[in-house]
């Protein structure tokens, strides 16, 4: 076994395993998906390590524990749509592409969400509808999703995003300021309903424009 895969098979079977990442599919995707491809050269030897690594623009790719905790939580079935916030470097993209039937990203910055896309089309998934623009506070729709994921953190959910949910859909978001954020489930029960799990405390960068307004101290 090379390396690269050595690391792989560990960071699944040592990492994700023993720490709650149970979902039989989800780890397959996990499994499926080359971290590396994603990174820079200079970063390749750390694709498997469970940190937050730079991807370009100032952005960061969430710590393999992270996201297979969140997609757990998500629950993409083989029929659904997910909308994305924030593409990135298209690795959790590609997750998403393997368990959804559709996914909608959205990337601020041009140059990744191009990245992201080639990668993608690298490994034939095809699956992906990539859109540029700023997503602080919404995103038009032409129709509810059953899911939605933020990949940055979010001080509070702007409204808008929950009624983009279908009834039964299921949004899981990064809320809250360093050093006290909350990873939290979010599910539309009804019409005018819905109900908040949080799930695990961690800290992620802000996403741009949904920073945390400065304190003044007197």
């Amino acid at each position: 076994m090379s390396e690269p895969n050595k690391a792989h098979f560990n960071m699944v079977n040592q990492q994700l395993r023993p720490n709650e990442v149970a979902d039989a599919k989800v780890l397959a995707a996990i499994s499926d998906i080359p971290r590396e491809k994603f990174l820079d050269a200079s970063l390749k030897g750390l694709a498997y390590a469970d940190v937050q690594l730079p991807i370009g623009c100032g952005q960061t790719m969430l710590s393999p524990m992270v996201e297979g905790r969140i997609l757990q939580a998500l629950a993409l079935q083989p029929d659904e749509t997910v909308l994305e916030i924030g593409t990135g470097s298209g690795y959790f993209t590609a997750l998403l592409a393997r368990l959804a039937a559709r996914v909608i990203t959205v990337e601020y910055f041009d140059e990744l969400a191009q990245q992201a896309q080639d990668r993608l089309s690298h490994l034939a998934l095809h699956n992906v509808e990539f859109q540029v623009g700023d997503a602080a506070k919404y995103w038009s729709l032409p129709e509810r999703v059953d899911a939605i994921v933020m990949t940055a953190a979010m001080v509070l959910i702007p409204d808008d995003y929950l009624n983009q949910l279908k009834v039964g859909g299921r949004m899981v978001a990064v809320v809250g300021k360093a050093p006290a954020m909350s990873v939290q489930l979010i599910r539309r029960v009804g019409e005018r309903e819905w109900q908040t799990t949080s799930l695990f405390e961690t800290v992620i960068p802000a996403m741009i424009h949904a920073e945390p307004k400065a304190e003044f101290e007197f």
